[in-house]
């Protein structure tokens, strides 16, 4: 069936990572198929929600190649600079049970690291052929993205909270799509969603969001569980079905038609 690509983007701070992780639940438990995570973030903690191990990202692979650079040296004597990547990459790949991740790491520092942002983006996505499904947790400003070092998008889910600056950071997301679309990036569909909803939306705010072309508009209750699993140091994807979240989660997926 090929692999299929999902990407979570937002502002900072609306619940992209638990909904990240709570997708990757559902693939994993209701789904078939191998799983490759991509953490976009640079504070790499998607690793903890789905309670894997972290000891490498992609980040710190080109720092530590540009810094050779800078010395006068090549990456490793014998070895090709892309087969040195990719070697690298492989090596910082976690993996476990139908379920892989692959940290991004911090942005990019002083200097060009253009080549190895190539060499990584062609190693990623020949590394994501190899899984049914590639889901990709990004950072606020989908640096990822925009600079076109992820794989075309199959379904985009855009986060927002329940203020106005949310749904502003959403549309700000629609359009930097559109312009994308000119450019070779495909994304194929576009879903807006609503985290930590308390007793529904207003018809005003969902009238503002309309507005804004941000429609249909999803919403994703708040839930309690996912704060004592955090204060436990548990792994959200640990979150049962009784989970309120989990549930909305799990009934959004199938009706967009994961």
């Amino acid at each position: 069936m090929g692999t299929t690509t999902i990407a979570i983007a937002g502002k900072g701070g609306t619940g992209k990572t638990t909904i990240t992780a709570l997708l990757i639940k559902f693939i994993k438990t209701e789904r078939q198929g191998s799983i490759l995570a991509i953490d976009g973030d640079p504070s790499s903690n998607l690793n903890l929600t789905l309670g894997l191990p972290l000891s490498e990202t992609v980040g710190r692979i080109r720092e530590d190649a540009l810094a050779q650079a800078q010395a006068g040296g090549g990456t490793t004597t014998g070895i090709s600079k892309h087969d040195w990547f990719e070697y690298r990459v492989s090596q910082a790949l976690v993996e476990s049970e139908n379920l892989d991740l692959i940290a991004m790491g911090r942005p990019e520092g002083p200097g060009c690291y253009c080549a190895a942002n190539n060499i990584i983006r062609n190693v990623i996505d020949r590394l994501g052929n190899d899984y049914d499904w590639v889901v990709i947790d990004n950072e606020a400003g989908m640096e990822h993205i925009s600079r076109q070092t992820t794989r075309h998008i199959d379904y985009l889910f855009v986060v927002s909270d329940p203020t106005l600056r949310g749904l502003t950071a959403a549309q700000g997301i629609g359009q930097l799509v559109l312009e994308l679309s000119t450019r070779g990036t495909r994304v194929s569909r576009v879903i807006y969603v609503v985290n930590r909803v308390q007793n529904g939306l207003p018809e005003a705010f969902l009238a503002r969001a309309a507005e804004m072309g941000l429609a249909p508009l999803y919403s994703l209750p708040a839930d309690p569980l996912v704060a004592e699993l955090d204060l436990a140091g548990r792994p959200l994807i640990e979150l049962g079905q009784d989970s309120i979240l989990y549930r909305a989660v799990r009934d959004l997926a199938i009706q967009v038609g994961l």
